[in-house]
């Protein structure tokens, strides 16, 4: 979802040729399988085409390749740090991270994105992706 709706946004702000935008998934449960019916659909209400896409596995190498990793939970960011083998770069960032951000408030009390897998409420997850989007897009300046 996050990947889909960040090239939406910065294609709306005409932006898109700053950034390369891609996803991958940090377990193995899910790889070759396309997006999920529920993402799907809560995309399509913004006319967000996610068509095409099958899910990878993260590998070392896009440590290297990306400026920046955002993981959707605490379990995600512990394993793209495994995978990467450590974060030398300080890119790798938790999605809520953007929204709570500020002196005094500790990164490890930083929410999770709300997991439809589990919630089965897309529009939470939505929600969640959004906040954290557009506080992101705003430290980078966008």
């Amino acid at each position: 979802m996050a990947e889909f709706l960040l090239k939406d946004i910065v294609q709306k702000k005409g932006i898109q040729d700053r950034f390369f935008i891609a996803s991958a998934a940090t377990s193995t449960e899910e790889i070759g399988n396309g997006v999920h019916y529920g993402t799907r659909n809560k995309l399509a209400r913004y006319n967000i085409r996610c068509d095409g896409h099958h899910a990878r596995q993260m590998t070392r190498e896009d440590y290297e390749e990306y400026d920046l990793l955002i993981g959707m939970d605490s379990a995600n960011v512990r394993n793209m740090t495994r995978i990467a083998g450590g974060d030398p770069e300080h890119k790798i960032h938790k999605m809520l991270e953007y929204v709570y951000d500020g002196p005094g408030f500790p990164p490890e009390y930083v929410p999770d994105v709300a997991d439809p897998w589990y919630t089965d409420n897309f529009d939470e997850t939505y929600d969640d992706i959004s906040r954290g989007l557009a506080g992101m897009l705003k430290k980078l300046g966008y």
